[in-house]
């Protein structure tokens, strides 16, 4: 069984994919087992919070357009719900993030789904991070002052 912060990382890996890169994992993991809609997928808003300075007093800093969606994997056991959240208006990246969380869940899938989907979307996000990260480099300004000499 996978803990609370296993759980939240690769949540938020689906989350943060791009859906033609989420939909390309996933049909590599063959046929699909049938899953039924707890909750279809639905947009909504979202407050998102800050903090002065990062730490200091919260603060509400506006809405984000949010889409959920609840399923249930078939399987002849008792498995628990996959859940998708996804910043947009994409129903069916929503959908595809709950399945593969439903199935994270089950053993027989959990490493099938973790090599397949999880990993290779982890090592992209990290690349278009680094790549981010190097942009902004090169465009740091240094600045400096001179004492006048008199």
């Amino acid at each position: 069984m996978a803990t609370v912060a296993e759980r939240q990382h690769w949540m938020g890996t689906l989350a943060k994919a791009a859906l033609p890169e989420l939909e390309q994992c996933v049909l590599g993991l063959g046929d699909l087992p049938s899953y039924e809609f707890l909750r279809s997928p639905e947009t909504g808003l979202a407050m998102v919070r800050g903090r002065a300075g990062g730490s200091g007093d919260a603060f509400n800093l506006g809405e984000i357009t949010l889409t959920r969606c609840v399923v249930s994997v078939s399987g002849g056991q008792v498995v628990p719900a996959g859940f998708g959240y996804v910043k947009g208006r994409s129903h069916r990246h929503a959908e595809l993030a709950a399945v593969c969380d439903a199935l994270l869940q089950q053993g027989q899938w959990h490493e099938r789904v973790m090599s397949a989907v999880v990993k290779p979307l982890q090592q992209s996000l990290q690349r278009a991070s680094a790549e981010q990260q190097q942009q902004t480099a090169a465009t740091k300004v240094e600045f400096f002052t001179m004492r006048r000499g008199e």
